[in-house]
C-alpha cells in the first residue's frame, strides 16, 4: 500500500465529509442544520472524506441504520485543526513515543486519525489510503455546533448510482469529483 492522501470535495471555505444514519437522525438534521437530540453526542462520530469509502462503509445506503447518506460541508479550518491534532488510532514504531504514551493520548484526545484502504466502486482496496477522522467530547460538541455549514442528503443519489453499479454500469463519470485535499 502506498501513501496517504485525502483526497475530498472542498472550495475556499468548506470541505465535505460524508456520514450514514437512520431516518430519525438525518430528518432531524436537514430541519435544523445540524444534528438534533437523537444523535448520540456521548459516542465517537466518525467523519470520512472520501465518497467510496462511505459507500464501502454504508453498503450503498442499505446497511441498517445507515439508509440515508448526509454530504456535509464543514468550515476547511476546522477540519484542518483535527487533522493537526488527531491521534493515531493505531500505534507503531515510528511514533516516536511508547506505546503506552500513545495509549494515554488515545484515551484523553477528542480526535482520532484512521487510515483505511480507499475502495473503489466494487468495495475493492485501492493503493493508497484514505483518511476517517474519528471526533468526540469537545470536538463533537463544536462539529454540532459551529462547523458544519451546510448538510445534504444524498440518500437519493446514492441509490441511483448503486442501482446503475449494479446493472455493470460504469458510473465513475458520475462520482463526486474529489480532488487531493492541501493541508496547511
Amino acid at each position: 500500500m502506498k501513501e496517504k492522501e485525502i483526497r475530498a470535495v472542498y472550495n475556499q471555505n468548506t470541505i465535505r465529509v460524508y456520514q450514514a444514519y437512520s431516518d430519525i437522525i438525518t430528518d432531524e438534521a436537514l430541519k435544523l442544520g445540524t444534528f438534533g437530540s437523537h444523535f448520540s453526542m456521548n459516542r465517537m462520530t466518525w467523519i470520512k472524506p472520501s465518497f467510496l469509502w462511505m459507500m464501502y462503509r454504508c453498503g450503498w445506503a442499505e446497511k441498517e441504520n445507515q439508509e440515508r447518506v448526509l454530504a456535509i460541508d464543514i468550515k476547511r479550518e476546522a477540519f484542518d485543526k483535527i487533522v493537526k491534532k488527531a491521534i493515531p488510532s493505531t500505534y507503531t514504531d515510528d511514533m516516536n513515543i511508547s506505546k503506552e504514551d500513545w495509549q494515554k493520548l488515545v484515551k484523553s484526545s477528542d480526535i482520532r486519525i484512521q487510515w483505511d484502504p480507499e475502495k473503489d466502486i466494487e468495495g475493492n482496496d485501492l493503493s493508497y489510503r484514505s483518511i476517517q477522522l474519528g471526533i468526540r467530547n469537545n470536538a463533537l460538541k463544536d462539529y454540532v455546533n459551529a462547523w458544519i455549514v451546510h448538510i445534504e442528503d444524498i440518500t437519493q443519489y446514492v441509490k441511483d448510482l448503486n442501482l446503475s453499479r449494479k446493472k455493470g454500469i460504469d458510473i465513475t463519470s458520475f462520482l463526486p469529483n474529489e480532488e487531493i485535499y492541501p493541508l496547511l
